[in-house]
């Protein structure tokens, strides 16, 4: 479960992403440390392994090899005869196992080698591996020199580690081999204190960056959460659930107003969904009604041929009714799924307005209102049968929801390659709380007319989608009292282009 977290996956990489900085950080922080310590240490080897080879002299009359290090912290330069000057007590003494070179007794002026255990001591061997000198402080396990090998151009041979004690030899010229050693069990346990101190800022450092990164992991990925939580209670049937996007900058946020919006949809999707099912169910519940009532009726008693008719033919219009809704919604659901053919010949609009008008003529001369088309040429692309469709029901409305004696207007102009097509009424016009909704389907603003007149509710909603295909638009405006008015804004042809 913990490795199928993005927020475990994150801090656990980050976590060895930092421990590894960190060890490397305190190992080379150790390593110097530790350099340092040990060339200081060095630098005081070397020091007293110098002052202990101006202890072992050439005789009188000899010269040193050229290059030996011995008599040059006395003055002496290489290949220089040393003679020896000074009261008879201090003159070196004879060496035991031979003639070729003198041993002086170390009265250590300089206080180079001390008496103590942690103090620096030296071992001194013939060339016969015979010891000839020792410190006080030198432990008395020191193991003999290795057998010596030829000189090493690139330097003395390296310190040895016996346990806390560290040792520097150094072959002199005539055979013998010098040791100086110490303790460095303080210097060992300040490393060691080095380490633990290293290791536990490191380990402090380490807790709060997961800390840390556990809070920025958590902050980073709580939208995620809400956005979990908010769709299971979507996908519950709560469709009014939202996601609580505080950052909307940031990408998670950006991402959570794009769902918001796109829940939002679902939701007035869903609503119109269940609104349509609820109102095509009850525009079809009326003529079953009609139908059902007049077969009842009919089938009480015997009755003659003239009640019979009437009762077909009540039942008759009923059906109509109902195939008219039917082929309304099929041709809806044609249009929204895009099946719905539509031509795109040339043609003239300006002439498919008046085609138009003379068939809503007879409507507009039973109530004595006025029509008035003033349109130039509109050259355009489409299907005149369904762009006709859409005009037809836009004079239907104009004259059926216009006042007795009223006026129609009609209107065209081309407009920045498109043509508008404009239909006025005179009539008590729309609420605004409704105009937002005149489109919807099976809405009508004035709910005393529903299902009358032999309207479904669905000649606005099919004309907005037939325009939407033709790739235009279609808008309303409208003032209580004053009339309402229709806007159709179609593409226009290219110019020349006419039916």
């Amino acid at each position: 479960m913990i490795f199928q977290s993005i927020r475990w996956r994150l801090q656990i990489w980050y976590g060895l992403v930092f421990l590894a900085v960190l060890a490397g950080f305190g190992v080379t922080a150790y390593q110097l440390e530790r350099n340092r310590q040990f060339r200081n240490l060095d630098g005081e080897f070397q020091r007293r392994m110098g002052a202990l080879s101006n202890l072992l002299r050439p005789p009188p009359g000899r010269q040193q090899p050229e290059g030996s290090p011995m008599g040059q912290e006395r003055g002496g330069r290489p290949g220089e005869d040393f003679r020896e000057e000074g009261p008879p007590e201090d003159r070196p003494l004879p060496r035991p196992d031979g003639p070729g070179f003198q041993f002086h007794p170390p009265a250590d002026p300089a206080g180079l080698f001390g008496s103590e255990s942690n103090s620096f001591y030296y071992v001194i061997w013939g060339r016969d591996g015979k010891e000839l000198a020792r410190s006080q402080a030198a432990p008395g396990d020191v193991p003999p020199p290795p057998p010596q090998q030829p000189a090493d151009p690139r330097g003395p041979p390296p310190p040895r580690m016996r346990g806390a004690l560290r040792e520097f030899f150094h072959p002199a010229p005539g055979g013998e081999v010098l040791l100086v050693g110490r303790s460095i069990a303080e210097e060992l346990a300040g490393l060691r204190v080095v380490a633990w101190s290293l290791a536990g800022a490191g380990a402090v450092v380490l807790l709060l960056g997961l800390t840390g990164g556990w809070w920025v992991a958590g902050h980073a990925m709580r939208p995620i959460e809400e956005i979990s939580a908010t769709a299971v209670k979507i996908a519950a049937g709560d469709l009014s659930q939202r996601i609580r996007a505080a950052d909307t900058d940031s990408e998670l946020g950006r991402l959570a107003t794009v769902l918001n919006s796109t829940f939002a949809r679902l939701e007035a999707a869903f609503a119109q969904q269940q609104q349509f099912t609820a109102d095509a169910a009850h525009e079809l519940r009326t003529p079953v009604a009609v139908m059902i009532t007049q077969t009842q009726t009919a089938l009480k008693r015997e009755r003659d041929a003239a009640e019979y008719r009437a009762t077909v033919e009540a039942c008759q219009r009923a059906a109509q009714r109902m195939r008219q809704l039917m082929e309304s919604l099929l041709q809806l659901a044609r249009l929204d799924a895009g099946q719905e053919r539509m031509s795109r010949l040339p043609l003239d609009l300006s002439k498919l307005v008046k085609d138009c008008l003379e068939l809503v003529s007879p409507l507009a001369e039973a109530r004595h209102i006025k029509i008035h088309c003033a349109i130039p040429a509109l050259p355009c692309v489409g299907d005149s049968e369904r762009l006709g469709q859409v005009i037809t029901n836009l004079l239907a409305n104009a004259i059926e929801y216009n006042k007795e004696g009223g006026e129609v207007r009609v209107t065209g102009e081309r407009q920045s390659g498109t043509v508008l097509l404009t239909v006025t009424d005179t009539g008590r016009g729309i609420a605004a709380e409704d105009v937002p909704r005149i489109f919807e389907r099976f809405y009508r603003a004035d709910k005393s007319r529903s299902g009358g007149g032999g309207h479904t509710g669905l000649g606005m909603a099919i004309s907005r989608a037939i325009v939407q295909a033709h790739g235009g638009g279609i808008e309303v405006t409208s003032q209580p009292g004053a009339g309402t008015t229709f806007t159709v804004r179609l593409p226009a042809a290219a110019d020349g282009v006419t039916e």
